[in-house]
């Protein structure tokens, strides 16, 4: 293998996950997970994760094709979308906090009337029981039947059976017996995180194992040595002072990873930038998601799309919807765009794109 390089990792990072798009189904299984977010600017974070690498694809496609896709809502290191063996790996989950008796009983109860009634809506579930209101996470008020449904769908007793109108209905879920072996389990879970994101450098690689404790709070304690494990088996180079990991049997250096000479508008969420500590070492600047970062503290803007021309990641692009039609407002790094004559062809082929996937007309 020849020396790995900073050129070598950026294609790997880009040619490997900017797959050549294929079906819904087959994008899902190859991605493993799919991370949600309820944003839309101008759609939500997992259907701009799709559009890359689903022939085709339309916002909001997945929420309308969910009960007929091998797909299931659950929490992995973030919340999104997760293959039925990425569910059966988790499960049963156990939360941090255990479960007083009457809390267990009322679960119980509950269970079984989502079990006769096959799907049901929270609004039933809380006409049925009554369960007054509690104080949420965010220090507001909220319904107590809707965040016991919540906590039963993360320990595996519920399932989402689908969505009317961005809520989910809940069905049963018959839960499972725990593996035998949890530190092969365990390995098989950062497989999936190293699949999605390598190359990864090796902070970031602490970092996803660590957002594991999600995932299986159960196994939290384990999570150590999964990473020291995982340290040893992966292939791995140092690269300017950083160790980096990826999947075995590949080769950053190949030459089959090679970036397409397109424009791509990615998700903040999308895995070629999702590690931003990565993102930095790859493309030598700082990118931030600024949605909840007050207006005047702003750089790049509400929901600035990283901007991927070729396997550079070179400025961003805000996007809205205006009178029925696209509007991009791009920026760069640079202060400039890109010489290269193909670039402006690119970048509109991009645009009339994102304007076919929204279904939209383009400026």
């Amino acid at each position: 293998m020849p020396a790995i390089t900073l050129a070598h990792l950026r294609r790997h990072a880009v040619a490997r996950s900017l797959f050549t798009p294929t079906t819904l189904p087959k994008a899902i299984a190859r991605l493993g997970f799919v991370q949600a977010d309820p944003i839309r600017a101008p759609a939500r974070a997992q259907d701009l994760i799709l559009r890359h690498r689903v022939k085709g694809y339309r916002a909001g496609e997945l929420e309308r094709r969910y009960t007929a896709l091998d797909v299931e809502e659950d929490f992995f290191v973030n919340y999104g979308f997760v293959t039925p063996a990425l569910h059966a790996l988790m499960h049963p989950r156990s939360a941090l906090r255990d479960w007083p008796a009457e809390r267990w009983a009322q679960a119980e109860a509950v269970w079984h009337f989502v079990q006769a009634r096959g799907e049901a809506h929270p609004r039933e579930v809380d006409a049925h029981f009554a369960h007054g209101h509690t104080t949420n996470g965010f220090g507001g008020r909220s319904k107590a039947s809707t965040q016991l449904l919540d906590a039963m769908h993360y320990r595996g007793l519920l399932r989402v059976a689908r969505r009317d109108n961005g809520v989910r209905l809940y069905a049963a879920h018959q839960p499972q017996k725990p593996p035998e072996d949890v530190a092969a389990v365990l390995d098989q879970l950062v497989d999936v995180l190293v699949m999605k994101y390598a190359p990864l450098p090796q902070p970031g690689l602490r970092q996803l194992v660590a957002m594991l404790r999600h995932a299986v709070p159960q196994w939290q304690g384990q999570l150590r040595g999964a990473l020291q494990r995982a340290m040893q088996r992966l292939p791995n180079a140092e690269v300017d002072s950083v160790r980096w990991f990826w999947p075995v049997d590949e080769d950053p250096a190949a030459r089959r990873w090679k970036a397409p000479d397109r424009v791509r508008l990615l998700a903040p969420f999308d895995p070629v930038v999702w590690d931003r500590g990565r993102f930095e070492h790859l493309w030598g600047w700082a990118y931030r998601f600024e949605a909840y970062t007050p207006p005047a503290k702003r750089v790049r803007g509400y929901y600035a799309l990283p901007l991927l021309w070729r396997d550079a990641v070179i400025g961003w692009g805000n996007l809205s919807v205006v009178d029925g039609r696209l509007r991009a407002e791009i920026g760069y790094v640079s202060g400039q765009a890109p010489k290269e004559t193909d670039y402006r062809a690119a970048l509109d082929a991009e645009l009339a794109d994102v304007a076919g996937f929204l279904e939209i007309r383009q400026s």
